[in-house]
């Protein structure tokens, strides 16, 4: 008696229970509210940045991609906006890349995104994205609240690799992937037609559920199903480029330990800045055994 008298001393009084309880029907009820209230649209009073949803028109081996973006930054909030027409050869996509952007005093958040290579020289980067409002800022609580819309951000790689090296000063790592030419072309085709989704029925962007990682694992795995397991690394993104490595997506026989340093590449951003030859001019330690980096930021 006196052991069992004990225990229940122990438990919580039954009214603090119930009013955990409540506290929790509360909030699963007021998300559905928000749920029902709140539809995401693509007609609201957008940053000049993202004014514009890219869209592409694919006919076979052709593609037209309307509004990639090129911005000429001076600050990250002074910049020149150009909405730029793109054709593209499917038949001369070359390569792809994963770029990986931590951005936080401490190690999980981070942005990823992705960046085609075609034969010619040209690159094309797809970066999923918050789309935010004129002057509106991100917050992570706000992202599980319905308060941004999803974008797809296509773009010139000296806009969307360049504003977060030399701009933001954030650490920027660059990876070629390991595909084969088919599956190049089927995850293209999968982030343009999901692109094209998007302009026509908006989503809301979700911290949890709907952001730049889980959309481009959503794609790895619509084209190779059990590809990535789940795991933390997709919900802490800065571990992103590891998992991707311990998969063997990255291509690379650099051993664990020395992969990420190799692949830093803001040193040459900064360098090839204002160049014509930006894209090459950050992939030059990948083909020049003379360019050695820096030490990287982790």
């Amino acid at each position: 008696m006196e052991i069992e008298s004990a225990t229940a001393a122990r438990r919580p009084p039954r009214r603090w229970r119930r009013r955990l309880l409540l506290g929790v029907a509360g909030l699963v009820l007021a998300y559905l509210g928000l749920v029902l209230i709140i539809s995401p649209s693509n007609q609201r009073d957008w940053s000049p940045d993202q004014a514009r949803l890219a869209t592409a028109r694919i006919e076979g081996d052709h593609v037209w991609i309307s509004n990639v973006r090129n911005a000429m930054y001076r600050q990250t909030d002074d910049y020149d906006v150009r909405w730029e027409e793109r054709q593209v050869d499917l038949g001369r996509l070359q390569s792809v890349w994963f770029i990986v952007e931590p951005f936080a005093g401490w190690r999980g958040p981070a942005h990823t995104f992705l960046s085609f290579g075609f034969d010619d020289g040209q690159y094309l980067a797809i970066s999923v994205e918050v789309r935010k409002e004129r002057g509106e800022r991100f917050s992570a609580l706000g992202g599980l609240l319905r308060q941004y819309e999803l974008a797809y951000v296509i773009g010139d790689e000296r806009d969307l690799i360049g504003l977060r090296s030399n701009h933001r000063h954030d650490a920027v790592y660059l990876y070629p992937v390991r595909a084969t030419t088919e599956a190049r072309r089927a995850l293209l085709l999968s982030m343009l037609q999901r692109a094209n989704q998007l302009a026509k029925q908006p989503e809301f962007y979700n911290t949890l559920t709907n952001t730049c990682a889980s959309n481009i694992v959503d794609h790895i795995e619509s084209i190779a199903p059990g590809r990535i397991p789940f795991s933390y690394k997709t919900l802490l993104p800065a571990y992103a480029d590891e998992l991707a490595y311990d998969l063997g997506l990255i291509d690379t026989t650099l051993p664990r330990e020395r992969f990420q340093q190799a692949f830093w590449i803001n040193d040459l951003a900064e360098r090839y800045a204002d160049r014509p030859d930006f894209s090459s001019g950050i992939r030059q330690r990948m083909t020049s055994p003379d360019a050695t980096p820096s030490l990287s930021p982790r």
